[in-house]
């Protein structure tokens, strides 16, 4: 079954990612995030067709995801053998654990910026 590119970024999506932006991840993370939220195993082809992204902003978006664990990755050979491997990609850590780790990164930099200010409030008595 052939995904459309309305199925992978409606206007959902397209809500997600200037959110996500708007926390500070980057565009190409953020897209390919909202796209993979649309809970299909899609290809890499698939994201460039909804997103406007280029094959090699795909794959060094998906390099973060992965090695946080967020997704599954696997090849399969084209009918021809010939060319690359096509690339399927799958959310398997639900979005709200998503968002939960993004909410504890920003609140630990938070955290270490008003420790910053204290001290340098004390350095001075300011």
């Amino acid at each position: 079954m052939k995904i459309e590119s309305a199925d992978i970024l409606d206007e959902q999506s397209k809500e997600i990612i200037e959110l996500l932006q708007n926390l500070g991840v980057g565009r190409t993370e953020a897209i390919s995030i909202a796209c993979l939220s649309c809970g299909k195993e899609i290809t890499s082809h698939d994201i460039e067709q909804a997103s406007g992204m280029r094959q090699p902003e795909v794959s060094v978006a998906m390099r973060p995801l992965r090695e946080r664990g967020w997704i599954e990755e696997r090849n399969e050979k084209k009918n021809s053998d010939k060319g690359r491997p096509v690339k399927y990609y799958k959310l398997i850590v639900p979005l709200r654990e998503i968002i939960e780790t993004f909410e504890e990164d920003i609140r630990q930099k938070n955290k270490e910026m008003e420790e910053t200010l204290r001290h340098l409030k004390d350095l001075r008595g300011a």
